[in-house]
């Protein structure tokens, strides 16, 4: 056998059995369970991004945003998701989409400096969502969000 259809052959074996793996990688985390289960308060919750008949979607609980001070939820149904305690009011909420306008690089919460930035290529976004600095010129696009229980809910269908 020649060098040339033997490794031809090895590179089509390499390929072959790497696909599954291939498509497990790939597969949308959508396909498994919508529902999250964690304690608060020594009491199972239920997360469920499942939007209700009203448009909202749990997120997260309120001690998680208590603990690290923001929400992050990439897989949110309506797209990339930040949302954090309204610094001029800490008993309201705001979420943003976190992918910023500019060129789609995920926005981060940076409390000390009340902004949402953008490390790619330095926009900053007011804690509302408008533009601080550029150079994105757009505002992040924002969602109303409520706290029911323990729960933190976004509203994303109106």
């Amino acid at each position: 056998m020649k060098r040339r259809t033997l490794t031809k052959y090895l590179t089509l074996s390499a390929i072959a059995s790497s696909l599954p793996v291939a498509l497990a990688a790939c597969q949308s985390s959508s396909d498994t369970a919508s529902t999250d289960s964690i304690t608060t308060n020594n009491k199972p919750v239920k997360i469920d991004s499942t939007p209700r008949d009203d448009g909202f979607a749990a997120i997260g609980t309120v001690a998680e945003l208590d603990e690290k001070g923001f929400i992050s939820d990439k897989a949110f149904f309506a797209g990339s998701l930040l949302l954090i305690r309204d610094p001029g009011d800490t008993s309201a909420l705001i979420a943003v989409d976190s992918l910023c306008t500019h060129q789609g690089c995920s926005v981060d919460w940076e409390s000390d400096a009340g902004v949402f930035a953008c490390p790619c290529h330095g926009s900053s976004f007011n804690a509302d969502g408008t533009v601080a600095t550029g150079p994105a010129t757009t505002a992040l696009k924002t969602f109303e969000a409520i706290i029911e229980e323990d729960l933190v809910l976004v509203k994303a269908i109106t």
